[in-house]
Formats: structure tokens, sequence, C-alpha cells
């Protein structure tokens, strides 16, 4: 997949990129006052929601068309880039019929093949960055084909965005970050760009500031953060809208880390990933002699007719764990979803030993 950095994209010559701007263009007065204020903070390019697909009827769906005409004279009068959000064909060509710099794909859209086919198709021939965010459900595959859809229509100026994924748990966040799965993404896709979306991971100003500061230490790009001149009478998502003072105020105390600092040895560092190899071999050994045991167990519960789970059995073997791990400085969350895991791996090996019909 050939794909260009942020730096060759010729926005910003460092990261982190900072995209800023309302959840919605309301006014024109609205979207100017805003973008005025940004650039005074140094903002580099301008997002405001245009067309707006909201979760349910007879709420505010954005101005349409007419809010292109503010966000050129955003361009006019303070030299921002623009950026919007586009979920179809006629989404795009007015967008780039405007003049827009960069286009974002959404939650709601990137879920749907149909729709980011449709948008790539409309996009052949051109040369604009695009932002693709996350699908709304944790499907890593599904946000890697549409950054791929993208990419096939010529475009090379493409950046994930991370903006959480929707949960029937509920957590402190609007949308679970679920960090494991943009790392994941990176790891596939190594020289593609990352962005983080900590206003919708988060759903409340208060978390925006340690979401940014996290995202940069997972070496993410840059951050799409949602502002407002008065965040509490916007139109939509008002509760996670900061102003551009707090914005400033958030991107000056962000502590921007090095992968590889200068002038400074990484020996030590090296023998400890060196220990840490050692330590992750012997898990491994002790995991594989622990499957051997639990085939041993599934033979004998077939020989004897007794079902894969037995459910008291599970449950002690839980709550010891999560006891011994928390014990041992573990968080009950990591002890809960390593054995999780190891569980649904045994079970995996007893049914296939189960379902393994005897030689005659």
């Amino acid at each position: 997949m050939k794909l260009k950095s942020i730096k060759e994209w010729g926005i910003v010559d460092d990261k982190p990129l900072v995209i800023s701007g309302p959840c919605s263009a309301e006014t024109k007065e609205q979207v100017l006052a805003i973008a005025h204020e940004l650039k005074a903070v140094g903002v580099s390019v301008f997002r405001a929601g245009v067309w707006k697909p909201r979760t349910r009827p007879n709420s505010f769906e954005g101005v349409g068309v007419e809010s292109l005409n503010w966000l050129q004279q955003v361009q006019n009068e303070t030299g921002l880039l623009v950026a919007v959000e586009v979920a179809n064909e006629k989404h795009v060509q007015l967008a780039l019929k405007a003049g827009i710099d960069i286009l974002w794909i959404g939650a709601r859209t990137s879920v749907n093949p149909f729709a980011v086919q449709e948008i790539a198709d409309a996009l052949v021939g051109e040369d604009i960055p695009v932002l693709v965010k996350n699908p709304i459900n944790p499907d890593l595959d599904l946000w890697i084909g549409a950054v791929e859809r993208i990419n096939l229509a010529g475009i090379h100026k493409i950046a994930a965005i991370h903006r959480g994924f929707s949960s029937y748990e509920s957590t402190k966040y609007r949308n679970v970050p679920n960090w494991q799965i943009p790392i994941e993404l990176k790891r596939r896709i190594p020289h593609l760009p990352m962005l983080c979306d900590p206003s919708h991971i988060g759903g409340s100003r208060s978390l925006i500031a340690p979401l940014s500061q996290k995202a940069l230490d997972l070496d993410m790009d840059g951050l799409m953060i949602e502002s407002h001149i008065t965040p509490d009478l916007a139109w939509s998502d008002a509760k996670q809208q900061i102003t551009p003072k707090t914005l400033k105020e958030i991107i000056d105390n962000l502590i921007k880390r090095e992968v590889k600092p200068i002038n400074i040895s990484l020996t030590d560092l090296e023998d400890l990933r060196h220990h840490i190899d050692n330590i992750d071999r012997e898990l491994l050994n002790m995991l594989g002699k622990r499957m051997k045991c639990v085939e041993q167990i599934g033979q004998y519960k077939k020989d004897n007719d007794m079902t894969i789970l037995q459910f008291r059995r599970w449950d002690s073997i839980l709550k010891t764990r999560v006891s011994q791990g928390v014990n041992l400085g573990l968080s009950e969350k990591s002890v809960l979803t390593i054995f999780k895991a190891i569980h649904q791996e045994s079970i995996n090996i007893q049914e296939t030993i189960l379902s393994k019909s005897d030689s005659k």
C-alpha cells in the first residue's frame, strides 16, 4: 500500500498535527469566530460537521451545503485548511467543488463497505487527504478494508483516526478506546499515519487531556479535538467540546516523547527487553504444558461422557486467579482478560477432541 507520511502532506513539519473545530457548523458567525480563535492558538486544520448523521431523527443534522460557503470564508480569512465529513458520493462532489482541503469518513460510514466504495469511486483522479475513522464496532479488518478502498482509488494521503468503539457496557467513556486495535492496525500497516479523536472516545471534556497524552505516548501522529466558543450552548455534542483557550492549554501541557531520543544510550533498555523476551518464552512453554494437560482432560471427559464446561470449577478458577494476580500487582481486568482467553482456547481444544470420531 503506497502511503505518504503526515510530514509529506505539507501541513506540519513535525507532529502532532492538530485538527480542531466545532462538532457542527451552526452559523456563519459561530464558524468564523471559532476559526479565528483556533488560528491564534496554532491549530493547523479547521474541522466542522456540515452533514451530521445523528443516531435518531428530529435532532440537529447539520446545515448542509450552505455551510460550505462559511468554510470557504474561513480559508480566505485565516489561511487555515478546512476539513469536513463525507458519507456518500454527493457529499464528496460538493466538498470538492467547494475547495475543501481534507475529507474524513465517519465511524457510521466506515462500517459500510458499500458507502466507502461509493466515496472511493468519487475520489478517483483526486489528490486530497482522506481521514478514515474506525468503524463503530471493533472490527479491525473492516477498518483496514476502508483504508484499502480509498488507497485503491489513488489516494496516498490517508490517515486512520481512532475514535473508540461502541459498547453495551457502561464505562466512563462514550466510546471505549480498545487501544489494542489501533496498535494492531499500526503493526499491520506501519506507514499508515494515525490520529486520535479524544472528544468522541471520552464524550466528556474532562477526559480530553489524558486521552490526548495517551495517544501521543502511543506514538500517534496527531489529534482531532472538537472546540467551540461556547461549548455548553453547542447544538450537538456539547459535553465533549472545549474552548480554543482550553485547547491551547491542553496542547501546551502535552509531553512529546521520542521513540529513540537523541544522545541517550539504549543499552539498559535493550537489556530489559532481552529479559522480557526470555520471560515470554517461559510463559509460552508453560502455556504449552497447560494445553497438553487440557488435552488429557478433554479425552477424559469424552471417555466418560462429561460436558466440556464445568461452571463451578471455572468460576472457582477465575476468582482464585484474579486474587492471585492482584496480590502480584496485576490489575483485575488484565487477569480476567488473560484467563478468559486461556479458557476459551481450552474449550476449543476440548471441543475438537469431543468431536473426533473414535478410530475403528
